[in-house]
């Protein structure tokens, strides 16, 4: 029994990992724009068909997907920013009432356009990624891992570190986190507001890429791939709080190891529905989420 609890732990800290690295950047865009973007699903749909191609049809090798996925991911979330979101903050005041609406419908339709699209241009039919390494099992301790997990666990982590200390130490981390403070204050200081919000949605989407690119030789990609990963997202910055990067970490880890035991101890039906009935419980007990703040002026 005792084993059976820690390899359970081990596996839900694992999805949590994969969780924390798509929710970041859903975090991120909120706490800068306070939006929500109902296609970061297809971010990291955009991802799993990035690394998958560029191994199956282009021929590089699986650890070179990994950048070609973070890269697209980049490029998509880039292109949404400059083309969709701009409007919203160029012309600040008019756009201040309307900007949920907007935001809503726009990225919604979006998530529309890119599912079809793929399905139209790629097809239907699922596809498996090429694992990064040929190790089948991997002890580690008194828990048995597969190598593909393992790596890209460590990926996970490596770049959720990375990203924390890239928004908390650098120069355009300090600049996105003055921007998230007060927009108007911000560009009063001389920072480039647009680069910022530039710099967010081109992270977002490559965050969200690169989990679609681990997860692509353990979960069969089709063009509506995203759909679960991004309501996980969306329950994960609740539960977290609005904004927050580490409620959405500390969320994403809690999320993982209670449908790991769910599953087994509950039923496995039932995997997918663990996080809702967490997140009601939490908003009923702590409304503004695990790490948020009672009140925010916007």
């Amino acid at each position: 029994m005792l084993s059976l609890n820690i390899d359970l732990l081990a596996n839900g800290l694992i999805m949590g990992s994969f969780y924390a690295l798509m929710a970041i950047g859903l975090t991120l865009i909120f706490g800068l724009l306070q939006i929500v973007n109902f296609a970061h699903g297809e971010f990291y749909m955009v991802g799993a068909y990035a690394y998958t191609l560029a191994a199956l049809k282009l021929g590089l090798p699986a650890w070179a997907g990994l950048p070609v996925a973070f890269a697209v991911g980049a490029l998509v979330g880039w292109l949404t920013e400059r083309t969709l979101m701009r409007p919203l903050y160029a012309g600040y005041r008019s756009w201040g009432p309307m900007k949920d609406e907007y935001a809503i419908v726009v990225t919604f339709a979006l998530s529309l356009l890119l599912i079809n699209l793929v399905d139209k241009v790629i097809g239907p039919y699922a596809v498996l990624g090429p694992g990064l390494v040929d190790v089948a099992r991997i002890p580690l301790g008194p828990v048995m891992l597969t190598g593909q997990k393992l790596i890209a666990t460590i990926i996970a982590f490596s770049t959720i570190i990375a990203t924390a200390l890239f928004i908390r130490y650098s120069l355009w981390g300090r600049q996105i986190r003055a921007v998230a403070q007060n927009r108007l204050g911000a560009s009063l200081a001389g920072i480039d507001t647009t680069k910022a919000s530039s710099i967010i949605f081109a992270l977002s989407g490559a965050l969200a890429a690169l989990s679609g690119g681990l997860l692509a030789p353990i979960i069969n990609t089709t063009p509506d791939v995203g759909s679960f990963p991004a309501i996980k997202s969306y329950v994960i910055v609740v539960l977290g709080g609005m904004g927050s990067i580490p409620g959405s970490i500390a969320a994403s880890l809690i999320l993982g190891v209670l449908e790991s035991f769910g599953a087994v101890y509950i039923s496995y039906d039932y995997r997918d529905a663990f996080g809702l009935v967490i997140l009601i419980v939490v908003l009923l007990v702590r409304p503004q989420g695990l790490f948020g703040e009672k009140g925010r002026e916007v």
